[in-house]
């Protein structure tokens, strides 16, 4: 019996499995973040200590969240991608990069605007945030690899090099605010113990947390549906070509 991951390492068995699923997951994503954004916004209460302010943290949190998981993603495809040769995944961490520097970004700039709330200040150079301003640094090189590397095959595995190395950088945010002294608070949702945050606060924040990973996918599968194609069309121009001068060389 194939192996499924190898069976699903097929572009064009990838393409016709995955083509379906885009448009509901499409419209998920946009359903939870309407639903989130309401219950944040409307629903849920203030918080004793931060007020109004903690409504950051239904957009800030997830995005922090998303960052790490997609780098986690990116590297593990590039694993994959070392081990068994399967290009698809390279074509697929590719395209998920853009998206998780953008969660990166989202992350800092919402941290900031709480923080500034919360602490006084934009920016503290503690491990929290300059861990995730290593990971915008990671997300940008792997990006800028891929784009000043012609030769896909040797900047895919550059740029896998560079991702794998790079989750390092993933515990060390994780855990950052348990190793050294933080102006971040220790985890409240996902710790020993369970939550320590009320059902009414741990409702929109999980409706966008999974409003985002809708989003991630429906927009990785739409972009790796894309690059594919592209791959795809110089192959067809040049196939159509030699068919074209084939009657003149007769």
């Amino acid at each position: 019996m194939a192996n499924p991951l190898t069976i699903l390492a097929n572009p064009d068995t990838f393409k016709r499995w995955t083509k379906p699923l885009i448009l509901p997951i499409g419209i998920a994503a946009v359903v939870l973040l309407l639903a989130g954004s309401f219950v944040g916004l409307f629903a849920s209460p203030p918080d004793f200590r931060q007020g109004e302010s903690v409504r950051i943290m239904y957009v800030h949190v997830p995005a922090a969240w998303m960052a790490l998981q997609t780098y986690a993603l990116i590297a593990g495809a590039s694993l994959v991608s070392f081990i068994w040769r399967h290009r698809l995944a390279d074509v697929v961490a590719r395209e998920m990069a853009p998206l998780g520097l953008l969660f990166t970004l989202l992350a800092i700039a919402t941290g900031a605007l709480w923080g500034k709330v919360t602490w006084g200040v934009f920016w503290d150079w503690d491990a929290r945030m300059t861990s995730m301003l290593v990971l915008a640094f990671l997300y940008a090189g792997y990006i800028a690899v891929w784009q000043i590397i012609d030769n896909d095959w040797t900047a895919a595995k550059t740029a896998g090099i560079l991702a794998m190395l790079g989750a390092v950088n993933l515990p060390i945010i994780k855990f950052s605010v348990d190793w050294w002294d933080s102006l971040h608070q220790k985890a409240t949702v996902i710790k020993e113990g369970g939550p320590s945050m009320p059902a009414s606060m741990l409702l929109p924040l999980f409706l966008m947390a999974f409003g985002y990973i809708a989003f991630f996918g429906a927009v990785v599968l739409m972009r790796s549906h894309t690059a594919l194609a592209r791959k795809k069309a110089p192959a067809r121009k040049v196939s159509s070509v030699r068919m074209e001068e084939a009657p003149a060389a007769s």
